[in-house]
């Protein structure tokens, strides 16, 4: 169990605890006997500057301002790299690390892994979160823009620094051989599956669906490749089109798009139908997601949504809820048969096709069991959080089949 080996994280896109997938992969590895210290921003909720939390160290810094456009999408990387950097040799003087483990985007911490593995012999490890090329080209376009190629050589350096790579799934293990040219037995898959414990139902709530008799949730975040528009058009197609009007739509989260997505819904004339909470507490999210009838993935078809793995999804298919998305690569390849799927970015289609759902709680119910199945039986961290263990001990040489034994 005893490891003797220390692990700092880097994140940008959000604080910790706050981002489940860095949360968990710091504590499995704490649990697995490494030691393992955090650097974030700060976050509503999350403004310590430093504390403890169940053994792992998490020192937090000002988070930027939220990016509205190219030029602060660009700022975003040198603050959050110096913010990070001036902490890492805070960590260093205290705590010391034998790797760091850095969380894109964006990809410009690899300098900082550089230093440390120059002077410090530290491993460094790539965690892709994000393809952050195609994040920009879903975001705001220009194959041939300057920005774009900046990105697509700030991630060849990341991978030519990388010890390791891991990857969230089979599509982004791919990227890495093919596109970032890296060692295939150096890339560890862990998917970002929800601890089954942290969601669980809980009894329905019929005043939720505000006197409606069907309830539509999206959970996430709320960002220009999220495809909010396209979700609140589809929402359009159904009340105003087909004149469904007993079907409310809840939209839970935040993001830069937070604003543009309700003016959206309010210059459509659908206040009445859609309600925006932005983010709330677990608790409220159980209630939420235990009383819908479905729930959706308007992510529409790009580069980067095709081939990511959408936690939404995954979040879903653990309260055993049917679903409806665009069909996406990878979230095929979670929900399987447990959606029903429209042609991408075909919002009219969209709307049919949560048409369909309300109307037969018979699929409803099928499809929700068969999402919940292969949560338990595959896709929960409860699985999946066994890779990040044995990737660290494949990195550091520890036996991880005699430790199982």
């Amino acid at each position: 169990m005893e490891k003797n080996k220390r692990i700092l994280i880097i994140v940008e896109n959000l604080p910790v605890p706050f981002d489940r997938r860095v949360w968990l992969e710091s504590t499995t590895l704490k649990a697995a006997g490494y030691d393992v210290s955090v650097i974030c921003p700060q976050g509503k909720g999350y403004g310590e500057s430093f504390e403890v939390l169940d053994g792992v160290s998490i020192y937090r810094y000002p988070p930027p301002p939220p990016t509205m456009n190219k030029l602060s999408y660009a700022w975003e990387f040198p603050y959050c790299w110096f913010s990070s950097l001036k902490l890492a040799f805070r960590v260093a003087r205290r705590e010391g690390f034998d790797a760091i483990h850095a969380c894109n985007p964006p990809d410009t911490f690899f300098l900082i892994g550089l230093i440390f593995k120059l002077f410090r012999r530290s491993k460094f490890v790539f965690d892709q979160h994000d393809l952050c090329p195609e994040l920009y080209l879903s975001r705001f376009g220009g194959r041939r823009a300057i920005n774009f190629r900046l990105l697509r050589v700030l991630e060849w350096l990341t991978y030519r620094t990388a010890n390791m790579v891991i990857a969230t799934n089979l599509s982004y293990k791919k990227h890495a051989c093919t596109v970032g040219r890296f060692p295939e037995s150096k890339i560890h898959v862990v998917r970002s599956g929800p601890r089954i414990s942290r969601f669980t139902r809980v009894e329905p709530d019929e005043e939720l669906k505000r006197g409606k008799k069907y309830l539509v949730c999206y959970l996430g975040v709320m960002a220009p490749q999220d495809g909010l528009d396209y979700l609140i058009r589809s929402i359009r197609h159904v009340v105003d089109v087909v004149s469904r009007t007993d079907v409310h739509f809840v939209l839970i989260g935040s993001g830069d798009s937070f604003t543009d997505v309700k003016l959206l819904r309010d210059d459509l004339g659908l206040t009445d139908y859609v309600e925006m909470t932005g983010r709330v507490p677990d608790e409220d999210v159980r209630r939420y997601l235990s009383t819908a009838d479905v729930c959706v993935c308007p992510d529409p078809k790009n580069q980067l949504n095709d081939v990511s793995t959408m936690n939404k999804v995954l979040e879903y298919m653990t309260f055993g809820k049917p679903m409806v998305s665009f069909d996406l690569k990878e979230s095929h390849y979670s929900a399987q048969g447990g959606a029903l799927y429209a042609v991408p970015n075909d919002e009219i289609e969209f709307g049919e096709r949560i048409i369909q759902l309300l109307d037969d709680p018979e699929l409803r119910e099928n499809l929700g069991k068969q999402n919940r199945k292969r949560i338990e039986d595959f896709l929960c961290w409860e699985h999946t959080g066994k890779e990040i263990v044995k990737a660290y001990d494949a990195l550091f040489g520890f036996d991880t089949a005699s430790e199982e034994a």
